[in-house]
């Protein structure tokens, strides 16, 4: 007979969103002690802290009771420690108490709201995994590859002007150069991409593929350890695409038998989670990190050893990512994109039947100095708990080979010196080396609940940014939803979403406190046409509603804002959203003549007869104020934020002697969004050197207007040089909103703009 010991845990929730939760405790069940602590970021409408007591099951979990705590007693951000009452769910006493301590601390009580970085020594955003390191240097990336004839000529304070980089060229060169190891993290990896493309830029070996190149690398004796996830649909008897298409079992059979030490990765859940729990983690969640650590010979010469070089973003290392700012529909297809064709978004799509291919805007970034140890540490902490120690360089080895991981890069008087954090969202079933202990947890900026510990500092790191931020903020994300516990709840459970992140919430509050102000702030959002995949698709289309929802509630907040305030202003000079299109006449000399085409009256033939389509925008990067930047894997939904979900890595950074403190900034960061703004406009204003402005944002705005008009016309005469779209919705005076006239759906699809609800398909899986 087997004696069943309850397991009570304790969660915290804001209205209907849970925001914490206790480990489960075993020991002494009628008097159970948790003493944990949390640091909650809040932005939630409440009258009550709520504290739940569960008695966790094999499958579910038992109510025990419900605590309540006015929010009115700790408003005013005194200390309360108290006893509160246990409740049943009729609201009636259970006889049980619990003992809570809490305190509030108003976001704009903080040092740095709205006021930036101000000081060239500011820490970084507190409670986090990694501390944030000095005297390194970044190196930002706009796609996969920038051309020659590129030169967006920004002028930076040191006299200079921006120099746009090259990812996959400096990628190519970091693995040739690698004497001692080559670490990859991947969603995707493909061996037979070529990372050097550009006729005009060749470089020795560059037609060497990525498989051949890392095979060579370790037959040198260079310890070449990769981890890649291991998508489960992809089945090597019967279909190795996978839904997902990552090759992940073309990629392993390849390095089968080589020096190359390939390891499909799994997303395994904690060990301590439930049955339910364990398969939504398992067959739902990826490993979403796109990561490459090398050794590198040092800067300055004379010393036999070398340092740590890691590079971080959105870009994988797999087929359909290398473009270039011109982002080609069909002009490429004999030449370039000949053998890396990709469209996802229609059935059947193949060279064959020809373009237009689906275009790939990303960002990316290269580190160098202590953080990039820091992501050194990242892959052997997923690596340990995948594999264990096994080929891994142990550290006295690594002590032998490598300068002290505190060696900087730059000194503190440099004036284009960096300081770098890194961020993560995982969880102890991706990583090693996470402490159990919740007091130890917290320490090092982790969650600990229900017997698993998680790192979120990603969503942390938007969240201090956002608060920070002085003028205005620019973002590029593949996905934008979130902050459900505020959307309308007419027809949907919003308990039942879980998207509880709070980015969508902190930007619209964000901008609701500068109109209260009375000070002018933007918000610029670029995100892609529709999620990558058939449009009109139950997924595709369910995505579609969560943004839809998200927009609203961010609209929602700001229009009360402005109606508050007596201003008859339009919200889209607040918060404007945009993607990005291509068009492309036809006729050109030497153009790809595909031998077939698509079936009658497909979006794929109806886009192939317009010459349109989408620039998808991969990219998950924001930019605050000119002076920090934040550019990693994750996306602004709740799979990439949540921590326990999908693996993601990314990283934070800015310029001391480039701050807002004194001034516009006007170092790297501000020349690469200049660069980027060149890229999707074709031009660059003046205007642009202020992007809070009104007269910036109406510029901007009216730009998107007429190349979204000049995208979905029925004739064009000329290639689209601006690639910036309008969104197409429009705010009504409620903040709700509402296709464009005339563009229920996207041009040549059938695919609602708006979205629709999925009745089938599980919200874990869309948001």
């Amino acid at each position: 007979m087997e004696i069943v010991v309850p397991k009570l845990y304790a969660t915290i929730d804001l209205d209907k969103a849970r925001v914490a939760r206790t480990r489960m405790v075993e020991r002494d069940p009628s008097h159970p002690v948790w003493d944990e602590s949390f640091y909650i970021y809040c932005a939630h409408w409440t009258k009550d802290v709520i504290f739940t007591v569960k008695n966790d099951e094999l499958v579910g979990a038992t109510l025990i009771g419900r605590a309540y705590l006015p929010v009115e007693d700790i408003i005013d951000g005194r200390v309360v420690n108290e006893v509160v009452p246990i409740l049943n769910e009729d609201r009636q006493p259970t006889g049980s108490n619990i003992r809570v301590k809490l305190q509030f601390v108003r976001a704009t009580d903080e040092g740095n709201w709205s006021l930036g970085i101000r000081n060239s020594q500011y820490q970084g955003v507190p409670r986090t995994f990694f501390n944030q390191r000095q005297g390194c240097k970044v190196t930002l990336y706009q796609d996969a590859h920038v051309p020659d004839y590129f030169d967006p000529q920004v002028p930076l304070s040191s006299g200079k002007f921006y120099e746009p980089e090259r990812c996959w060229e400096d990628i190519f060169d970091a693995i040739t150069n690698a004497k001692n190891l080559i670490y990859i993290t991947g969603w995707s990896v493909y061996t037979q991409i070529t990372l050097v493309r550009d006729p005009r830029r060749p470089k020795p070996g560059g037609s060497t593929t990525l498989g051949e190149l890392l095979k060579r690398k370790a037959d040198e004796g260079v310890s070449v350890l990769m981890l890649i996830w291991d998508d489960r649909t992809s089945v090597e008897q019967f279909k190795k695409d996978g839904l997902m298409a990552t090759h992940d079992q073309e990629t392993d059979e390849y390095f089968r038998n080589t020096n190359v030490h390939c390891f499909l990765c799994p997303r395994n859940p904690d060990k301590k989670r439930s049955i339910v729990q364990g398969f939504e983690i398992s067959t739902m969640f990826t490993h979403h990190q796109k990561t490459v650590v090398v050794d590198s010979e040092l800067p300055e010469k004379g010393s036999q050893k070398r340092r740590i070089v890691s590079f971080v973003g959105g870009i994988d290392l797999c087929d359909g990512r290398y473009d270039t700012f011109e982002h080609p529909l069909f002009s490429s297809l004999a030449t370039t994109h000949h053998n890396d064709f990709h469209q996802p978004n229609f059935p059947g799509a193949s060279i064959k039947k020809g373009g237009p291919r689906e275009p790939w805007h990303d960002i990316h970034s290269r580190l160098e100095g202590p953080i990039a140890w820091d992501v050194l540490y990242n892959f052997e902490q997923r690596w340990r708990r995948q594999v264990g120690d096994k080929f891994l360089i142990p550290p006295n080895r690594l002590d032998k080979i490598l300068v002290h991981p505190t060696h900087s890069i730059s000194s503190n008087d440099d004036t284009e010196t960096w300081s770098v954090q890194l961020f993560r969202s995982i969880d102890g079933g991706a990583v090693s080396g996470f402490p159990e202990d919740p007091k130890e947890a917290i320490e090092f900026g982790l969650v600990s609940g229900k017997d698993n510990v998680i790192d979120r500092s990603i969503q942390d790191a938007y969240i201090n940014a956002i608060r920070r931020a002085k003028n205005f903020i620019y973002i590029e994300n593949q996905y934008f939803l979130g902050s459900s516990f505020g959307w309308r709840s007419s027809d949907i459970k919003v308990e039942d979403i879980d998207a509880l992140h709070l980015i969508p919430k902190e930007l619209s509050l964000k901008i609701v406190s500068k109109i209260e102000a009375g000070e002018r702030f933007a918000v610029y959002i670029v995100i892609p046409m529709w999620p990558e995949g058939i449009p009109e698709s139950g997924s595709v289309q369910a995505i579609l509603d969560w943004q839809r929802r998200t927009m609203e509630m961010m609209y929602s907040d700001i229009t009360e804002a402005l109606q508050r305030k007596g201003f008859d202003a339009d919200p889209r000079e607040y918060l404007t959203f945009f993607c990005l299109g291509n068009r492309e006449q036809s006729g050109k000399i030497a153009e790809y003549i595909p031998p077939e085409i698509p079936e009658p009256d497909t979006d794929y033939r109806r886009a192939q007869h317009s010459r349109r389509f989408m620039i998808y925008v991969h990219s998950k990067m924001m930019i605050v104020d000119d002076e920090y930047i934040i550019v990693g894997s994750a996306n602004i939904n709740q799979r990439s934020m949540d921590g326990a979900r999908d693996s993601e890595i990314a990283m934070g950074a800015f310029q001391p002697h480039h701050l807002v403190d004194h001034g516009p900034a006007r170092g790297q960061i501000f020349g690469f969004r200049m660069a980027l703004w060149q890229e999707h406009l074709g031009l660059l204003e003046r205007t642009f050197l202020q992007p809070a402005t009104l007269e910036c944002v109406q510029m901007v705005n009216q730009y998107a207007q007429r190349s979204w008009e000049l995208y979905s016309s029925d004739t064009f005469d000329n290639d689209l040089q601006c690639h910036l779209l309008r969104y197409p919705i429009d705010v009504n005076k409620d903040g709700t909103i509402h296709a464009l006239p005339g563009f229920e759906f996207f041009p040549d699809t059938k695919a609602r703009v708006l979205g629709k609800k999925d009745e089938y398909l599980p919200p874990i899986l869309t948001t």
